[in-house]
Order: structure tokens, then sequence, then C-alpha cells
């Protein structure tokens, strides 16, 4: 939550329904105190959010400022860093991500907007989600907002994982800047047009929701926006409150200013608790909600675990209620590319056949499009749109300059609902091999870039050192359960005979026993090459090598990733990486 902004602004949402009443189990209470009265009310299909899962979101989110410095702030690496873990679970996942660079209103060096789209559901109607990544410059932020941002990261991948039918489009959103000003919304919301605005029927803002000393507090209480999450709390007993204190001070206001609904759960950040809500929700009264709010102690420490799966599974309710549909709709289709992939040589073109079945109700018509097509690369539809029933010929057409390796396109059909399938294309590479290093960056002493994923784990720590050089990158070594990983993505050219990974590793533990419990893994695109663990430890480093040339000719993401349980630390300590043909 962004400091000394004290505006209040109330506005109705016009046009939203009140949802059936939904039910979550009964919680402890937040603090000591009385119990929360439970009440058991009908589920509406609404899935539980695992709150470990946000809980490790948090970890890795504390984890990475503990790499930069104690802090994720808008214009620092652990801000970027935090987007990079973010994106990279998004896109997985199967959403539509962009990064949004904040061209104007933002701190010097903020990082972007992160915007994540689920590709089902009615494109005129969006129901928007939203929380600020970026913390301040004097702490972690995990409370504020690492707690808002985990939630909805969980929430969206929860949503991938049940794909259920949609009514409407979801979109998520973390701002960047947020603690200088609401900056970075500021700068999506103006970036609209006005026939875009008009689509987002409700923005929903989460901004402290783990708060330990908290109370519980919806955004306009009142309005027709705030109903499906004020439902879903009362069906707990828990009698929430309007959220005066945040009134203007974060993001959401950056939509009230627009004309948006909006509404959202909070828990309070400064202001003290009163005795009327102690004796309510427990907790101490006349005690700040979060005492370590804009300090250095706003850790995973300080999270309140109960708040924290309510407001969650809040979250997820009212995401259900507002753009999930349990019918089945009155006309639907199917969709399929047959044949699923093609394999072509540069500058020629590879043809499927998009095969549409009406599967209940009347025909409709189908219009096609595709999307993920590198550069270089154009898709084709003969016809545009169909009849459901009927099928189109899809035309993929490489230029001369494409760069070989395996993409997946996705096709989608929009008629009354819409559809998708996938269809791969592999460019084959042409030419002769000339023996060269393709990795950048390998010793990791020009920076981070092309380096993605967890790329704070890269510089010169104390605690260790470099192989060569003075930079290195120091995967795990926590102590915890937590991931690192980082990835580059290559091409390795056609007409080579050979292809190979090397890369130096120190591994040191404080596993006694002979088990694997900390693994560093290396794999080319998804699959896994090779797995070490805290048993392969050794003194110094070890050059470790992998043939690559099934890959010839592919374009691949190789990825570097450590992972610790919860007990003893191992550190994977990697340098001097390089990819070798000849």
């Amino acid at each position: 939550m962004v400091a000394g902004i004290s505006l209040v602004a109330t506005l109705g949402a016009a046009g939203l329904t009140t949802a059936p009443t939904a039910s979550a189990a009964p919680q402890a209470a937040p603090a000591p105190g009385p119990l929360v009265r439970a009440i058991s009310a009908p589920a509406a299909d609404a899935p539980d959010v695992d709150v470990t899962k946000v809980q490790a979101h948090l970890t890795e989110l504390n984890a990475i400022a503990s790499r930069n410095g104690g802090t994720r702030k808008s214009s620092g690496q652990g801000y970027r860093d935090s987007v990079a873990y973010v994106r990279n679970k998004l896109q997985a996942a199967g959403y539509t991500v962009t990064e949004q660079p904040c061209t104007s209103g933002c701190a010097t060096g903020a990082g972007p907007n992160l915007i994540a789209e689920w590709p089902q559901g009615d494109t005129a109607k969006v129901y928007m989600f939203g929380s600020h990544l970026d913390s301040v410059a004097a702490g972690p932020g995990i409370n504020d907002n690492g707690s808002g941002s985990a939630a909805l990261l969980e929430t969206a991948l929860t949503l991938a994982e049940h794909h259920p039918a949609m009514a409407a489009r979801v979109r998520f959103g973390w701002w960047t800047d947020e603690e200088q000003g609401l900056n970075g919304s500021d700068f999506y919301v103006n970036s609209l047009s006005s026939a875009e605005r008009t689509r987002i029927k409700a923005y929903y803002n989460f901004d402290m929701i783990a708060s330990t000393n908290g109370g519980y507090f919806i955004n306009h209480l009142t309005s027709a926006a705030a109903q499906p999450m004020k439902a879903y709390w009362d069906s707990l007993g828990l009698q929430p409150e309007e959220n005066t204190e945040g009134a203007g001070r974060s993001d959401d206001y950056s939509f009230e200013q627009a004309g948006i609904p909006t509404s959202g759960y909070a828990m309070g950040a400064s202001a003290r608790k009163t005795a009327a809500q102690a004796a309510k929700w427990g907790g101490t009264a006349n005690r700040a909600y979060d005492s370590c709010y804009h300090q250095s102690c706003d850790t995973t420490s300080n999270i309140n675990s109960t708040g924290l799966n309510r407001s969650v599974d809040g979250i997820a309710s009212t995401l259900w209620k507002l753009a999930v549909t349990d019918s089945t709709p009155a006309n639907d289709f199917s969709l399929s590319a047959s044949p699923a992939g093609g394999t072509v040589a540069p500058g020629t073109s590879a043809t499927t056949t998009i095969a549409t079945a009406t599967t209940s109700g009347s025909a409709q018509t189908v219009q096609l499009s595709a999307s993920g097509a590198p550069a270089g690369v154009t898709v084709s539809f003969s016809p545009g749109s169909v009849t459901s029933g009927n099928s189109s010929t899809m035309t993929v057409a490489t230029a001369a300059g494409t760069a070989p390796g395996s993409y997946p396109l996705t096709v989608t059909g929009t008629g009354s609902v819409t559809h998708t399938a996938t269809y791969t294309l592999t460019v084959r590479g042409t030419g002769s091999c000339s023996g060269q290093q393709l990795l950048t960056n390998g010793g990791f002493e020009t920076g981070t870039s092309p380096w993605t994923g967890d790329t704070g784990a890269i510089g010169s720590h104390a605690g260790q050192s470099a192989h060569s050089g003075s930079r290195f990158a120091w995967l795990g070594g926590y102590g915890y359960s937590a991931t690192d990983s980082i990835a580059q993505t290559v091409t390795v050219p056609a007409g080579c005979a050979k292809a190979t990974l090397t890369y130096w590793l120190h591994i040191d533990t404080d596993e006694t026993d002979r088990v694997a419990y900390d693994t560093f893994k290396v794999k080319a695109g998804s699959t896994t090459l090779t797995t070490l663990s805290n048993t392969d430890a050794a003194s110094g480093y070890v050059q470790r090598t992998l043939d690559l040339t099934p890959y010839i000719g592919q374009r691949i993401a190789l990825t570097f990733t450590a992972t610790e349980d919860s007990g003893l630390q191992t550190s994977f300590v990697l340098d001097d990486a390089a990819l070798q043909v000849n």
C-alpha cells in the first residue's frame, strides 16, 4: 500500500448481480481472542485454493528480496526478478502474458506491469483482479504486497488447473511502482481505449491481505461489485467492514478514476485495531493491524496464514461466481488440428486442417485466428470463418530467415464460446555448421542478460566464489523449501555434427545423509537432461558435460534449476557454462 495518499472515493458498481453465498471450512482466529463463528453455505463450485502454495510463492518473493539488498522496489532487480517469477509460472500454465513497460509517470528505472489473461470466455465481458508487486525500499514487502500478489498468482494457477467453462474473460494485473504513487496502474488505465475500459465490468484489488493483527475489510462494501466478496466472508461469519484506511491509497483508485466499478479485500496497515474489532475478530486492540508496515521486518514471519487463506478462497469464490459457468453452452462446438504439427525448411510452408464439429445445440459461425508465431512466420486460414461442422485450411508460411526451432501455435475458434487447439511448427536448419560457442554470458560477468528467471541469483556474492572471474550463479543455499531457476534460449544450428553443453558446478551442503533431499536439474525445453543432488557435493568446482546433439536444428530453452526441501541447506554454484557446436 502506498504511503502519503488519503483520497476517499466511493463508486457504485452497476450491472453486477449478487451470486449465491459460498462456503469454506472454518478457520482459527487470526490472533488470540474470540473464535470466529463458522457458517456453512453452498460451495458454488469454487475450488479451495491451497494456502501452502500461496505461502511457497511468498517464500520465493522473500528470497528474491534477500538476494537483492532486502527489497523488491520497482526500480531494482528484486522487482524485475519478481516479475520473471510470476511471468514464468503463468506462461507455463497457458496464460497470455504481457509485460507493459511504464514509459511515463513512473519512477526512473521502474520495471513493467505484468498482465495475464486466461484465453477463454466472452471478450466483451472482462473481470480484472490486481495487486501491486513492488515493495518499499526499506523491506521485502511480503505482506505489503507479496500477500496480494501471491494470492492472485495461485488463484490464476488454480483456474488453469481446473480449466472450467468460462462465461467471461478473467484478466490479472501485477502493478509496478505503486509505492511511489499508484503509477503503474495509472499508466495501464490511461493506456486503455474507451472501448477497452467499457469491457472491464469490475476491477478487484488486493493489497495487504495477511496482516498479523488484521481485520476483514472490503473496498466499497455496499456496492454491487463488492457483493460476491462480501458473500464469501459473510459465509464465515466475519462481519467485514468498509476499508476506510485504504480508500484512495491503492491501485483500485486508478480504476475508480476511470469510472470502472471496484472492490477488493484488505486486512489493514498502520491504523490501530479498535476494541470492538478485537472483540469481533480477535487480536490486540490499540495495536497496528500490521506492525511491520513499510519496514524491514515485513518478511514471511509477518504473515497471518488464517487471514491469507480466507482471502484467497474469497478471491476464487468471487472469480468463479462472476466468470465461470456451470452449464454447457446451448450452442457449442469442438476444434482440432490435423495434423497437429509440421516440419518445414525456412522459406517454405506447411498446411493443416482445422476441423470443427457442433457438439450441442445449433451450428454457429466460428471465427479462426492463431497466436504464438515467431518472427518471420505468418498464419492464414481459408476460409477465415466456418460454420461449425465444417473445416478450414490453415497455412503456416516461414521466411527464409526464420530461426530453426519448435514453436507451439495456438489456434483459436471464437463463436458464442471460445475453444483452442495447438499446432507445433518445427523449422529445420539449413547450411553448414561453423564451430562456435552459443551461450551468451555463460560466465555471468556482464550482468544478468540474456538469462531469465531468478536472475537475482547471479552476481558476486559473499560466501561463495567464482570458478573464474568474479561472478557466478548461486542457486539454492537457503536451508528451507525454495526453488531457484535461470534459463537462456538458444538456437542450435543445423548442419552441425555435435553439440555439447559444459558447465562448472560447485555443490556444498549441510546435509549428512546420503539421501537426495536437494536437487539440481538441467533441462532442454521440457526434457530433463540430468539431475544432481546434495549427495554429489564435493569441495571445489567440477566440470559437467551433456550431449545436446539431438537438439541440432532446434531452438531450445536451457534451464538450470535448484530445489531445496525444508531442511538443511545445499548450494549449487554454477559458472562458465558453454554450448559448443562443431
